[in-house]
């Protein structure tokens, strides 16, 4: 699947990455990782701390899939709301998977400390706002759930937002834990700490072929056979091809990078911005002085119409901030891109086992904050795999229910 059109700004500012060995041979381990994109750096990295044996392979180089098109924005908040989440699945189930989020941001924050390569991560706030009047009821009755479960936000008036930013809008959520991050150094630096710390790396390692055991997993490659009493495949938008997740979609979107600017607008803390229209737009600035614009979300494109799709799109994305921030009119988009994005219908990644692959766990961390599902997704399996029960996946599961129910018992976590 060809995941990305375009050209993409993130591999020049690590110009001299890790690079792993092809595997030769045959080799044992407890835990095989399929897939070094941001899923599979962040299993790998957690399960390092955890005394596990652990194998990661890409059929590729590390971090040369969709974390390329990845725009490193770092959220507490979802796409889809608590509110939303709360009216779904039920109060307790929607405020559980809000916590998660939160727990896997902390996590996150601390990680620069912890790494041997900077991954450029940045606490920021962030700024959602009312795309038009109509929405300033949801998005203060938002906030009032958000303030009374201890989530540090602010509701922001026009004024408010008018005083602290370039434009007006009727209304905003301004909130505080975020951050943003380049996330081909964050990658890099994950799986650069795991392999320092005994977790054998294999680039060019293509999985052929799969032997699912009564005691574990037989991999074959081109070079040799992997046999893991556990696999987590971490294939990202590729599961799709593997296996059909009924709940999931793949769509397209787009995003660029302007060039550098002799000075930022006025844009308050440099925080993240979004707004609440489906689908939406999103801000961030880099820490070189550049601005990044998302969204125009659509269907799949014809492969061969791409490449025409990213610069059409590119053009609107670059109007639309014009509009937002008039005082940078004129700026010029020196990185375009198009990229493959997995989306599901209730809103929740996928995590967990499935029933047709036995020793096997899944990370599809789809929706518009994947790097921090696959936080979470680390942190559940790596506790799974310890025999430490994480009720939490049953949330989460490939194989929850298309229908959910606000009824539904509460998982207890």
């Amino acid at each position: 699947m060809k995941l990305i059109s375009g050209r993409v700004p993130w591999e020049r500012t690590l110009p001299h990455f890790p690079v792993y060995p092809v595997l030769d041979g045959d080799i044992t381990c407890d835990c095989l990782i399929v897939g070094g994109g941001m899923g599979g750096a962040m299993a790998s990295y957690r399960l390092s701390s955890s005394g596990a044996s652990t194998v990661l392979i890409d059929k590729y180089a590390v971090g040369k899939g969709s974390t390329c098109a990845n725009t490193g924005l770092l959220q507490v908040t979802s796409d889809k709301s608590l509110t939303s989440c709360m009216n779904t699945f039920g109060a307790d189930n929607g405020l559980l998977f809000y916590k998660l989020c939160r727990k896997a941001m902390e996590d996150i924050l601390k990680l620069p400390g912890a790494l041997d390569i900077d991954p450029h991560i940045i606490p920021r706030s962030s700024l959602l706002y009312a795309s038009s009047s109509e929405d300033v009821a949801a998005l203060k009755l938002e906030h009032e759930h958000l303030a009374a479960h201890g989530f540090d936000t602010e509701f922001w008036e026009e004024n408010k937002i008018r005083a602290h930013y370039s434009f007006a809008k009727p209304a905003a959520i301004y909130s505080r834990g975020d951050a943003e991050t380049n996330p081909f150094r964050m990658l890099h630096s994950l799986i650069h700490k795991a392999h320092a710390s005994g977790v054998r790396v294999y680039e060019h390692t293509k999985a052929r072929h799969f032997d699912f055991g009564t005691d574990g997993v037989t991999c074959y490659t081109e070079g040799g056979r992997i046999f893991a009493n556990h696999v987590i495949f971490a294939l990202g938008y590729e599961t799709q091809e593997m296996k059909k997740d009924r709940g999931a979609e793949l769509i397209y979107t787009y995003a660029i990078m302007t060039r550098p600017l002799k000075n930022l607008p006025r844009w308050h803390e440099q925080s993240l911005i979004w707004e609440t229209a489906r689908p939406y737009l999103y801000f961030r600035t880099t820490n070189d002085g550049r601005i990044i614009a998302g969204g125009k979300d659509e269907q799949l494109p014809d492969p061969g119409q791409r490449e025409a799709r990213v610069r059409s799109r590119s053009r609107r994305l670059l109007e639309e901030l014009e509009a937002l921030f008039p005082e940078i009119k004129g700026a010029a988009a020196e990185f375009a891109w198009g990229g493959v994005f997995g989306t599901s219908h209730d809103g929740l990644p996928f995590i967990g086992p499935h029933p047709e692959y036995p020793h096997c766990y899944f990370i599809e961390g789809y929706g518009g904050n994947g790097t921090v599902y696959s936080m979470i997704a680390a942190e559940l399996l790596a506790d799974t795999l310890a025999g430490i029960s994480r009720p939490e996946l049953e949330l989460l599961s490939l194989t929850r229910t298309t229908r959910p129910s606000p009824s539904s018992p509460a998982v207890q976590a």
